[in-house]
């Protein structure tokens, strides 16, 4: 039983598998055309979202560009503005200053004191030049 037993052929000749051709070449060569399709499709729909953003930009700008102006011109009105409220208020002040009431009243009511005095001074033309209220 444990003896080697001599290496007899097989009764039937071993039959070599035939090699099937399997369409994996062309599945191969498929899943490329499938991933060239996939990205060409990624490149186009790409492509058309920078036209439609481009598209808007071009829009937008002149109304940027229209906006920009108008708050040049509302900035100009406003320092415009600012100016002439600061001269009120100085002259507001001035005129609740109880200190300079009586000036105030004298020219707004073109009275003087009694005790003021009226200097004219006038050209040789008889033009005056200069008028002036000095108190003695």
């Amino acid at each position: 039983m444990n003896a080697i037993q001599p290496s007899q052929p097989p009764l039937q000749p071993i039959q070599k598998r035939r090699v099937i051709a399997r369409p994996k070449r062309h599945l191969r060569q498929r899943s490329y055309q499938v991933m060239a399709l996939e990205s060409t499709a990624k490149i186009a729909v790409n492509f058309l979202i920078t036209a439609v953003a481009g598209s808007a930009l071009v829009q937008l700008l002149p109304f940027h560009w229209s906006q920009q102006e108008k708050l040049r011109e509302i900035h100009t009105e406003v320092k415009l503005m600012e100016g002439h409220v600061n001269s009120l208020q100085v002259e507001f002040s001035r005129n609740f200053d109880p200190q300079q009431a009586k000036s105030i009243r004298q020219e707004q009511g073109y009275r003087f004191d009694p005790s003021q005095r009226r200097v004219v001074l006038m050209n040789q033309d008889g033009r005056v030049i200069e008028q002036t209220d000095l108190l003695p």
